[in-house]
């Protein structure tokens, strides 16, 4: 009696199979950001939602971008968040990979780690304008606060999440523990690291808009405070999607940075 065996599944196969049957995401994306400005129009336009319509906004992003409002204001935004992230993340990477590795610098360090994590950069806005004054200094510091708490969590997670059974490895091979915690502990900890850099700057971005909108005189958190004075919804909205859009944009780099330093890593 003949028996009928299901063909062979080649790697190749599958992965021509999985192409087929995936919609390719940035088409995706063109849809929903389609769908979104559709439904923003029929609203404004239908009076659902008291909102300016897109050709309001575009035309009024083209005015502040034809001043320099609008540069002006992003490049003031922008500089807060990359001295305020870049300084967050440069002290959370040895603060969190201590704290992993030795269990001393953990018992001393956690508990105020866990302690302000626990509360809102927003929160300590106002004290750091009465100790820092009204300057860049407390903005700055606030977003520094932001990106170094959530950079030292991830950095700690991913030094105690590493397996055991690597480092005994390498212990039993005769590796001292410099190069276990360069070689095997740092490579393990770095899609941590990415990670927490990613939420970090999310968090970082919206403190200095938060910042600005408190005590700034420049700065896309300052440009719609001023706008909501005058019920200026165009400028508000402008400032929004700029926000967004520079966020997302940023988002994206970390996630291309994070694919490229962690190729070795499966995905889905």
């Amino acid at each position: 009696m003949a028996v009928i065996t299901a063909p062979e599944k080649t790697p190749a196969a599958s992965t021509a199979r999985r192409r087929r049957r995936t919609v390719p995401t940035l088409l995706l994306n063109l849809v929903a950001l389609i769908a979104g400005v559709a439904v923003w129009g029929i609203a404004a336009a239908t009076h659902l939602a008291d909102v300016p319509g897109p050709p309001a906004v575009a035309a009024r992003a083209w005015e502040m971008l034809g001043d320099g409002t609008l540069a002006d204001d992003t490049l003031a935004s922008l500089r807060r968040v990359f001295l305020g992230f870049a300084l967050g993340t440069l002290l959370a990477v040895p603060v969190g990979f201590l704290m992993g590795w030795y269990p001393l610098a953990r018992g001393l360090l956690e508990p105020y780690v866990q302690f302000f994590r626990t509360v809102p950069p927003l929160a300590i806005i106002p004290l750091a304008i009465v100790l820092m004054g009204i300057g860049e200094t407390p903005k700055v510091f606030v977003i520094f606060l932001a990106a170094f708490l959530s950079g030292v969590v991830a950095a700690f997670q991913g030094v105690v999440g590493v397996d055991g059974t690597l480092v005994n490895a390498a212990r039993v091979l005769g590796a001292p523990d410099r190069v276990i915690f360069l070689k095997v502990v740092v490579p393990a900890a770095t899609p941590f690291l990415l990670v927490g850099m990613r939420i970090g700057l999310g968090a970082s971005w919206a403190t200095v808009v938060a910042a600005e909108l408190i005590a700034a005189d420049k700065g896309l958190g300052y440009e719609m405070m001023h706008a909501q004075t005058y019920y200026d919804l165009p400028t508000i909205f402008v400032g929004l999607i700029t926000i967004g859009v520079i966020g997302l944009v940023m988002d994206r780099l970390l996630l291309r940075a994070e694919r490229h330093l962690t190729a070795w890593q499966e995905r889905r």
